[in-house]
């Protein structure tokens, strides 16, 4: 018998929400969550062609009508194993995933009685979808492997369609599995499957599900030529359903990958056949994926118009509803409270005719979400009245719906988010034990449900909860089993992530950034006031950790893999008078840790709140740039000086340390360390300086003693379409002074200096130097990081094609002499960073803002010259060639010298 009990919440909107339970079950209510996480990884299905295609058996199946299935309530035992197929194919496409898994395995029974190996092995498959749904793993792949053991006792040639759906099938669960290489061999062996059977979407869906592979296992130029495949197989197939709903998978896959314009070129033709064919569905899906990248590309105006015609031509509820909430959050966004008041009632309405599914729960929690936000909007914006239906028992009756849904569902999964989220609630009202209790019954419904990506979240809410109740040490468990979790996910928070999953928005800075940053602050605050040098080391190995995150996040792929060095044993070994800073921006405090050569780790804090920080990082950063605005300068890089350097100036003195290596945080990436004042001198008058993306270093060995083989490409004038950047006059002159330093160079310039010619070059030589002289700009988009050639422009995800030989580093040194980071972007030198991974050189040298082009050229000549020399390294070089400038009476600003940085091996 199914009970019920009320509890009130007492806090800012008292409520009384009912939940159903089954006995012996949570029995508690709960109001709605400002959740900080975004919906996320929610939807379990892979985004190749909307859902998973289940697999089909020859001949007519005798099939009960439609009203017969949609009436389903509860399961009769049905003779028709055919009925029994097609209702389990109900059931899933439905959501109601449980009660699919027991109408197969009916319906596979019955074949199996009838002797009907092929119908057996099809609906084996899909049983295996199903529970791949359920994350049941060894359930999943036992139903698979039975199938495909029916299928290797059949005729091949009689059953290929069927074989190659079930390996299709086989192949997911090894991708969900972690399984990369074996859903790879898998998906190959499907597509040579499908062309033997002249199924060409089969081979689309194949090559779409290999890009996915190819990028899991961070090969991200192998995924791309996959996907071109995919565009030249389709250009020869004539307009078909199957050819528009492939177009859509391909515009979506190309969306993830990151490709935009390749992505909305596919989306939009795949519209056209919609169109052409009068299919409402397909039109509304094409429709909606177009407006997700207008979204992507930062174009919310046509991502609402998108939306808006989705929901006009959309024949499907539940597509409308997810539009209208994409719809709602770019409202949100914009803060246009009386178009978003409008709309509420709107998707409340709608919901609830939804039938139950996975994606109406996630709806349901979606729009609790958003109507928190709302609420917090306009109070903070004016005391008008608003919609007078929302108030915080809504969100309350929405999540204890998603909740009771998930359950008559079976689905865990589902259940685990919602009970984090009314956990999250309780957390934002202060019930903590409440919280604590509904956040650990989600915790062990996500880790029984094989559901890494809702674990972290739980995870990480345990972890504020336990600290909010002053249990340290357990909150630092929580927080470390988050950052595990999140490390094990790090390929798929890359390759699942983005708006393909339409039911959710992710956000890197929302939703993982603050799970490294506020385990860092319980670290480092466990200490009271004692330094543990464990501790420390545990802080800044968590603090890489995030900033492989972020780039990780930037490419789309997993980055920096292989083996490297770390950066202690450099500094105790190979080159003792260099230190190693590693400032972390908190909330309320900026943390520094020194690694000092031959000493143990040492930190110093400095009590100012983040905002304070970033206010200041900003204006010094704009006044930077300003040849007159010197005086400003010193008095804020002084500021900054005493955060960073000032507590520990001594020792770096008294240890003979003349190289500093910044492993920088946050905004403070934006800043040329070259420019700290300390009252009297400029850092650089007393350091070399360089800065590395990590804790470590791949191969770090210095050039000094290597012959210097460069090859120089430049560009005095900007392509057509780029009049925004200025010609380059002196770069003649750049490239007489590196032939003068005695460095053996090859040059491509202006008409010759083309991708393809850059690259022939690169391939063909052995250069350990390439320099270009060429705008560029750095951005904390991958879409708007690139540098210039005669064509146009090279973007940052080519770099890797470009500058590596069959997957191996050539390049020791790159050099952009005439880039930018993006103006008013706080996180542009992210973007710098991913330059210098992506070119794979062991050294990057870039401009963080355009210089005057003649200052440039000196500067270049003079790091050629000590570099030339043999006697020193690529951080000094840097140095002296920028003390050069600094000496000079027309460039002594910092403007003109500072902006240089030196990434990576210094040595």
């Amino acid at each position: 018998m199914l009970m019920a009990k009320t509890t009130r919440i007492f806090g800012a909107n008292s409520v009384k929400v009912k939940i159903q339970k089954q006995p012996g079950r949570w029995r508690k209510t709960t109001l709605a969550h400002f959740l900080r996480l975004p919906l996320y990884f929610l939807i379990a299905l892979l985004y190749i062609l909307g859902s998973p295609v289940l697999a089909k058996v020859s001949g007519s199946i005798n099939s009960s009508s439609q009203s017969q299935i949609k009436n389903l309530t509860s399961l009769a035992v049905v003779a028709d194993p055919g009925s029994l197929l097609e209702q389990g194919k109900f059931l899933y496409n439905s959501g109601n995933f449980a009660k699919a898994v027991e109408v197969l395995q009916q319906a596979a029974q019955a074949y199996k009685q009838q002797g009907e190996n092929l119908r057996q092995a099809a609906t084996l498959s899909n049983l295996s979808l199903a529970y791949q749904q359920l994350g049941l793993w060894s359930q999943a792949q036992q139903a698979i492997t039975e199938s495909l053991n029916l299928l290797k006792r059949q005729d091949k040639n009689q059953n290929l369609q069927i074989l190659a759906q079930s390996l299709d099938i086989q192949g997911r669960l090894q991708q969900k599995m972690g399984q990369a290489e074996a859903a790879l061999a898998t998906w190959q062996q499907t597509e040579e499957i499908y062309r033997r059977a002249d199924n060409q979407s089969g081979v689309v869906r194949s090559l779409i599900n290999q890009s996915q592979a190819w990028q899991t296992q961070g090969f991200y130029p192998r995924a791309v030529k996959t996907l071109d495949r995919v565009s030249q197989t389709l250009k020869s197939q004539p307009d078909s359903i199957e050819k528009t709903v492939s177009l859509r998978s391909l515009g979506d896959a190309l969306l993830v990958v990151g490709d935009l314009e390749k992505s909305r070129l596919a989306l939009e033709e795949s519209l056209t056949i919609a169109r052409n064919l009068q299919s409402s569905a397909d039109i509304a899906a094409s429709l909606f994926s177009l407006g997700n990248n207008a979204r992507k590309q930062q174009n919310n105006l046509l991502a609402i118009a998108y939306y808006q015609q989705t929901v006009a031509a959309s024949p499907s509820p539940l597509i409308k509803v997810q539009a209208q909430l994409n719809h709602l959050s770019l409202l949100i966004e914009a803060q246009q409270w009386t178009k978003v008041q409008t709309f509420l009632p709107l998707i409340e309405s709608e919901l609830a005719q939804l039938p139950p599914s996975r994606a109406s729960i996630y709806a349901h929690v979606n729009f609790s979400q958003s109507l928190v936000k709302v609420k917090g909007g306009i109070l903070q914006a004016s005391s008008q009245h608003y919609y007078s239906g929302f108030s915080t028992k809504e969100s309350a009756v929405l999540l204890a719906r998603a909740i009771e849904q998930s359950r008559s569902l079976g689905d865990k999964r589902a259940e685990a988010y919602s009970l984090k989220s009314l956990g999250g609630l309780y957390e934002e009202t202060g019930q903590l034990s409440y919280a604590q209790e509904l956040t650990r019954q989600g915790l062990a419904l996500a880790q029984s449900s094989n559901a890494p990506e809702i674990t972290y979240t739980l995870e990480w809410q345990l972890g504020r909860l336990l600290r909010a109740k002053k249990d340290m040490n357990g909150a630092i468990a929580a927080y470390d089993a988050a950052v595990n979790t999140l490390q094990s996910l790090r390929r798929d928070l890359v390759v699942n992530k983005d708006v393909v999953n339409q039911d959710v928005q992710f956000n890197f800075r929302d939703s993982v950034e603050p799970i490294y940053r506020e385990s860092v602050e319980l670290l480092l605050k466990s200490q009271a006031g004692k330094p543990d040098e464990k501790i420390l080391e545990k802080a800044r190995q968590r603090i890489e950790a995030l900033q492989l995150a972020e780039l990780d996040d930037f490419f789309r792929e997993a980055c920096l893999q292989g083996k490297r060095v770390a950066l202690d044993q450099i500094v105790n070994k190979d080159n003792p008078t260099a230190a190693i800073l590693y400032p972390i921006i908190l909330p309320d405090e900026l943390q520094v840790i020194v690694k000092i050569p031959k000493q143990p780790l040492q930190s110093y804090t400095t009590q100012i709140s983040h905002t304070e920080v970033e206010k200041l990082l900003v204006e010094l950063r704009k006044n930077l740039v300003n040849p007159t605005a010197t005086k400003v300068v010193q008095t804020q890089a002084h500021e900054v000086y005493n955060w960073l350097l000032q507590p520990i100036e001594s020792k770096l003195q008294n240890s003979g340390v003349d190289t500093l290596v910044f492993v920088l945080d946050g905004s403070l990436r934006n800043l040329p360390m070259a420019a700290l004042y300390d009252g009297k001198q400029y850092l650089v008058e007393k350091y070399a300086i360089a800065l590395s993306v990590g804790l470590q270093l791949l191969d770090p060995k210095p050039l000094v003693k290597q012959q210097l083989r460069a090859l120089t490409a430049g560009l005095t004038q900007p392509p057509p379409g780029f009049s925004k950047f200025a010609p380059l006059l002196a770069i003649k002159s750049e490239f007489d002074g590196i032939t003068k330093a005695g460095v053996s160079t090859t040059s491509l310039l202006d008409g010759n200096f083309k991708k393809k010619n850059l690259e022939g070059e690169i391939s063909a030589a052995s250069f350990n130097i390439v320099h270009l002289a060429t705008h560029g700009q750095f951005s904390s988009r991958i879409e708007d990081t690139f540098i210039l050639d005669f064509d146009g422009q090279i973007n940052v995800k080519d770099f890797d094609t470009l500058f590596r030989s069959q997957g191996k580093t050539i390049v020791e040194l790159l050099v952009l002499s005439a880039c930018q980071t993006a103006a008013g972007d706080s996180r542009a030198a992210l973007g710098l960073a991913g330059a210098a991974v992506r070119a794979g050189a062991r050294s990057t040298i870039a401009s963080l803002w355009q210089i005057d082009d003649e200052s440039t050229a000196m500067f270049v000549s003079a790091f050629y010259r000590e570099l030339k020399s043999g006697k020193t390294t690529k951080a000094k070089a840097v140095h002296r060639a920028q003390l050069q400038l600094l000496q000079h009476p027309n460039y002594k600003a910092p403007s003109f010298w500072s902006a240089y940085v030196l990434i990576g091996n210094w040595l």
